[in-house]
């Protein structure tokens, strides 16, 4: 009984392990971009996060039950009026906008980009439905 019980227990770890490993390489296989905020004790966090382009903007994307990292962009957005984020090696300043009429089109786009990895992590979150896409204005 006792080597069944740790047959379970190591069957429970490796697939933790695996589905770590698999949403590291769904979440870091194609463009990353880093998302610089601030915490309530005012400290910097970079998050990185996905991103698309639609109709001339950048959107980012937050589940309908919210985000640490998007309350950190409100949280920034307050204390200074701007977050930044770095896209290719370029980083600069911006405010953003809950664009939630476009949430077909982003989570779309999202699919078409990051493929298997944004079905896999949407399992993974309880799906898409009700997320909302973050449009990013350059200031």
């Amino acid at each position: 009984m006792r080597t069944m019980a740790k047959s379970g227990a190591l069957g429970t770890i490796s697939l933790f392990v695996m589905i770590f490993f698999l949403y590291r390489l769904a979440a870091e296989r194609v463009e990353v971009i880093e998302l610089h905020t601030h915490s309530e004790d005012n400290e910097i966090v970079t998050t990185r996060l996905w991103i698309v382009d639609f109709e001339g903007f950048q959107y980012f994307r937050v589940g309908s039950d919210g985000s640490g990292w998007y309350d950190m962009i409100q949280n920034t957005l307050v204390k200074q009026g701007y977050f930044e984020m770095t896209r290719d090696g370029e980083s600069a300043r911006y405010r953003s906008e809950n664009r939630p009429e476009k949430s077909i089109e982003i989570n779309q786009l999202m699919y078409a980009k990051y493929g298997w990895g944004d079905a896999f992590i949407g399992k993974l979150v309880g799906g898409r439905a009700g997320s909302i896409p973050i449009q990013l204005i350059p200031i």
